[in-house]
């Protein structure tokens, strides 16, 4: 690929702001997507596999954080299928993953069966055919390997389910804020330790792990990178251990306090709120942040010589039949 050129998934990435308010306008709107997302009161389970999961774990923590009702996260080939639910949220942006097509299929034909939402972008997928309720966020699809746009699409939809319902979490952004700093997060220039670094360690807290989580497998499925992710507070039991130069501790959202001088006493470089470029309200938004993270993706794999449209060992869906 020329120098020049900008990958696929680079472009898909810059989409991602007004991805987010289509979202939040398909849902401000009631009807049937508003209906579909999960009601006040309900006990629900989100699930998806690879980083839908991550996704699923980032709502069910906003979900429980902002008082709507117990909310779990499975990864879809571990769900617990025995345990009573009132909904299970599906994400799968091609509808055609083998584990989710399996789960979906055994709470459906249980005794009783689960009602099952599923958020695609696949309007003709196997996946919204089988579930009782699909929303479809097709302008969200990717060319694509690596999820960028569609995961963090999902997740604005989920957010503003919690905020159609008034029950944003204390300190969470509505979704329309978290656009604009998302703005600011596919322009701004890259934090210059970020690229040069030869590991990343992705910390979190409540909400924000899954996005940690996330956050280090895009490094690893785009650039192949040594990455971890942590909640925030458990750094210290153990991971700090690999802490030292050129290894840079990436935290998505609020910095535990005395965290940073353990990691600056352990020689490593540390990336918090205070080192983005807010809006005036304060850092960006941990989900605008995330861009931030799928930008060095990209960054790294280029710079390694490697094509982040064609990642090693990676397919778009895996199917397993």
């Amino acid at each position: 690929m020329a120098a020049a050129e900008q990958s696929r998934t680079a472009a898909e990435i810059a989409t991602q702001p007004s991805s987010w308010r289509r979202a939040a306008e398909a849902v401000g709107a009631g009807g049937e997507t508003a209906e579909a997302l999960p009601r006040p009161g309900e006990r629900v389970a989100v699930t998806g596999c690879g980083t839908s999961w991550f996704v699923a774990q980032s709502y069910a923590a906003l979900r429980e954080a902002a008082g709507q009702g117990e909310t779990d996260a499975f990864a879809a080939s571990e769900f617990p299928v025995r345990r009573a639910y009132d909904r299970v949220v599906a994400i799968t942006r091609s509808g055609t993953t083998s584990e989710v097509l399996d789960l979906v299929a055994a709470l459906r034909g249980g005794s009783p069966a689960v009602p099952v939402t599923v958020l695609t972008a696949d309007r003709a997928a196997p996946a919204a055919d089988a579930a009782d309720r699909a929303v479809v966020l097709d302008w969200a699809d990717e060319e694509s390997v690596v999820q960028t746009r569609f995961a963090t699409t999902a997740l604005a939809l989920l957010r503003a389910g919690l905020e159609w319902h008034g029950a944003l979490p204390a300190g969470v952004k509505p979704v329309e804020r978290a656009a604009v700093d998302a703005e600011l997060a596919v322009v701004q220039p890259l934090p210059a330790a970020a690229p040069a670094a030869e590991q990343w360690t992705f910390l979190g807290r409540g909400w924000t792990y899954g996005l940690a989580l996330e956050a280090a497998l895009k490094l690893r499925e785009a650039a192949g990178a040594w990455t971890e992710a942590y909640p925030a507070m458990e750094y210290r039991h153990g991971p700090v251990a690999i802490a030292g130069p050129h290894r840079l501790v990436w935290v998505l959202g609020s910095l535990p306090e005395g965290l940073s001088g353990d990691i600056a006493a352990a020689g490593g470089t540390l990336l918090a709120e205070s080192d983005c470029a807010g809006t005036g309200e304060g850092a960006l938004d941990p989900m605008a942040d995330l861009i931030r993270v799928q930008r060095l993706a990209v960054a790294v794999a280029e710079s390694h010589g490697t094509d982040p449209d064609h990642p090693r060992n990676l397919t778009r869906s895996v199917i397993l039949r």
